[in-house]
């Protein structure tokens, strides 16, 4: 991942310290609290009518497991990455590398361009 200001690779600290923004996708979370959301699959004029024409969503549907829910909730840019990872050592005690688990749920999330830092 690329720290914005200096162009290099964050330390843990440094990564701890960001606050994951969700981006603006319609997205709800079921009785059990897990987390379904529409993504649309193309951003351009061009696709998106192409969609409608031959009558197919432009949209589909990611659904996270528990872990990732949890997760996506606290990505609403006031919870730092450590505030997150605190909560899932508390929600998960028994659960091996969480921290790692974390770190490369959000990097995902970024590069799939769902939230920002």
């Amino acid at each position: 991942m690329i720290n914005k200001n200096n162009n290099k690779i964050p330390t843990i600290e440094e990564f701890n310290r960001y606050k994951p923004k969700r981006l603006d996708f319609k997205w709800t979370i079921n009785e059990d609290g897990m987390v379904s959301m529409d993504v649309p699959k193309f951003n351009s004029k061009y696709w998106k009518s192409f969609c409608k024409l031959i009558k197919k969503e432009n949209t589909f549907k990611a659904n996270f497991d528990r872990l990732g829910s949890i997760i996506w909730n606290y990505c609403d840019g006031t919870n730092s990455v450590k505030i997150i990872l605190d909560h899932l050592l508390k929600e998960f005690p028994d659960e091996k590398n969480i921290d790692q688990r974390l770190y490369l749920f959000l990097q995902q999330m970024k590069n799939l361009h769902y939230i920002y830092f």
